[in-house]
């Protein structure tokens, strides 16, 4: 845990084909219900959870986005400020699996490069799928992107998607702050050394840089890392 207790909050979006089952995704990972009902998007659904990963807090908030072409104008604005992102396809909708590597760039073209992961969903029809599993095996090794097949019908693997896109991004979190904090000791080392009467036992830049006091409350941790 970092030197002030801290809640890192991280923007998912969810992106896909309409009828994959990113709103069921969404809604079975933070409230725990599934519905067997498909109800279209229009535009953007936004839900949130908080869960701790690695001794941290986190705040996952997560933006389910319409999957027809008609809504891209607003969907896209909704992508930037990620940092993570849901890649989903059906099991039995070969159209969505094609679609994927499209979704990426989209939100690619808006964000840049951020965590991502490719999920199969509806892997509970496997008996009338439409692309095999391998397939998506192989695309998220070309793509280098973990695969997940997920069923949000029997809470398959829908925990362990986003758990990951958080411990991916602590990661990288961490990574940045360290290299910061290096730079800015050594950056006091060498004005200490023109500047005999400096002090240099300020606070690491981590706790200057990416933290806010909130009068006695708990901090909030919003700063956007690219992650690979």
């Amino acid at each position: 845990m970092r030197e002030e207790e801290v809640e890192v909050a991280i923007k998912v979006v969810v992106v896909g084909n309409g009828a994959v089952g990113k709103s069921s995704m969404i809604q079975r990972y933070c409230k725990g219900i599934f519905t067997r009902d498909y109800k279209k998007t229009i535009g953007v659904d936004f839900l949130e959870r908080q869960i701790e990963v690695d001794g941290e807090d986190v705040r996952l908030m997560l933006w389910d986005t319409a999957g027809q072409e008609e809504f891209d104008a607003i969907t896209k604005a909704y992508y930037r400020g990620a940092q993570a992102c849901v890649l989903a396809f059906s099991t039995v909708d070969r159209e969505s699996f094609e679609a994927i590597e499209s979704w990426k760039r989209k939100v690619e073209n808006e964000v840049g490069e951020i965590a991502m992961v490719i999920v199969q969903n509806k892997i509970d029809l496997i008996d009338d799928a439409l692309v095999h599993t391998t397939e998506a095996e192989d695309l998220a090794k070309k793509l280098r992107l973990r695969f997940y097949p997920t069923s949000v019908k029997e809470n398959l693997n829908v925990e362990e998607v986003f758990r990951y896109l958080a411990g991916k991004y602590i990661e990288r979190l961490n990574t940045v702050i360290d290299n910061e904090t290096s730079t800015q000791r050594i950056g006091e080392g060498l004005i200490h050394m023109d500047s005999p009467n400096h002090s240099s036992d300020k606070n690491t830049i981590s706790l200057q840089a990416a933290k806010k006091k909130t009068g006695g409350k708990k901090s909030v941790l919003t700063q956007r890392c690219s992650l690979l």
